[in-house]
């Protein structure tokens, strides 16, 4: 599948959530994918890329918004989803292999968010619009009602 489209010339995956989405989803304990320099606190442990956050435990309630490069995007995912307890923000495409296979099969719920989300940088300025939207992937029951019940705009569909 070409992706292309999603890429720019100054490709990373250092791409950060705006706090105000952070903050319509409760506290998190753990983010495993976490910027190596954040701007804000994400959950109360946060492991960046030195720290390898898909090989060690991890514990309650998880924020992932991981590097969207394959395979760590898959890798991170399925983790989640073994995990069962926390949301995931990605690109919507449903269409995937990892969706059709992981998501579908271990999600609760998701939210198609109604406009795209315009992440930040790492030196804090604020990203163009992607050339995709979003979703959140709530795995566990308490996360799907906190997804379905926030004020982030988007159409929200029950899963497990």
């Amino acid at each position: 599948m070409n992706t292309r489209f999603e890429k720019s010339v100054h490709s990373s995956d250092e791409w950060y959530t705006p706090k105000e989405m952070l903050e319509a989803l409760g506290e998190f304990d753990l983010d495993p994918c976490a910027p190596i320099r954040p701007l804000w606190p994400t959950a109360k442990v946060m492991y960046d890329r030195n720290a390898d956050g898909l090989s060690r435990q991890w514990e309650g309630r998880v924020w992932l918004n991981p590097p969207y490069s394959r395979p760590l995007i898959e890798q991170f995912v399925r983790k989640l989803a073994e995990h069962g307890n926390g949301i995931a923000l990605l690109f919507n495409r449903c269409d995937s292999k990892m969706f059709q296979d992981v998501i579908f099969e271990k999600a609760n719920g998701m939210k198609f968010l109604r406009h795209r989300i315009r992440f930040y940088r790492p030196d804090g300025t604020r990203g163009d619009s992607p050339g995709c939207g979003s979703i959140l992937i709530a795995f566990g029951e308490y996360n799907a009602e906190v997804v379905k019940h926030c004020c982030i705009e988007g159409k929200y569909v029950q899963l497990n």
